[in-house]
Formats: C-alpha cells, sequence, structure tokens
C-alpha cells in the first residue's frame, strides 16, 4: 500500500488512502484471474511480440528489467494480450 501511495503522490501530487486503494485492487482482482483463465485461440492470423525497458521496483531497489509482451489479432480483427513476462534483459534468446 504504502509504494502505491508513494508512487500517486509522486508522479500526480495525489493522496490516496489505503482504504481506497484496496477497494480498487478488490475490483481489478476479479477482471485479472478471468482474463489469466481464458482460455486462447486455436489460430491467431497475426502475433507481436515485443519487449520494453522499464524501471521495475525489486528488492527495496529500482532495477531496469525487459518486459516482454505478446499480442495476438484475432481473425475478427480484435486484439488480444496472450502474456506479459519480466526478465532481467531484453534479446531474441528469451
Amino acid at each position: 500500500m504504502r509504494e502505491i501511495q508513494d508512487h500517486l503522490l509522486g508522479l500526480y501530487g495525489l493522496q490516496v488512502s489505503p482504504d481506497l486503494i484496496a477497494t480498487i485492487t478488490d475490483e481489478v482482482l476479479a477482471p485479472v484471474e478471468q482474463w489469466q483463465q481464458s482460455p486462447l485461440e486455436l489460430m491467431y492470423p497475426i502475433a507481436y511480440f515485443d519487449a520494453l525497458r522499464l524501471k521495475i521496483h525489486d528488492e527495496d531497489t529500482v532495477k531496469s528489467k525487459a518486459v516482454y509482451l505478446a499480442l495476438g489479432i484475432r481473425a475478427d480483427g480484435c486484439k488480444q494480450v496472450l502474456g506479459l513476462w519480466i526478465e532481467q534483459t531484453e534479446g531474441a534468446k528469451f
């Protein structure tokens, strides 16, 4: 809670209570779990794979890590996030 409060204060100048953070987190968890359990299509005509480097808080330090994204375009044209992965480095080997 404290990290989220500090982040919102530093980034947007907003002071947010732990109760509000808990309420929002509780609302977001169900759709995230539903997305995680949703089945994949049998075929994606187009798939994109990319990575970007982000600063991520890890064990009391901020480290630059690669966040990989797999995005599929379904036959009906809708985009679907297939997965997100965090790695130490960016490279074709991953």
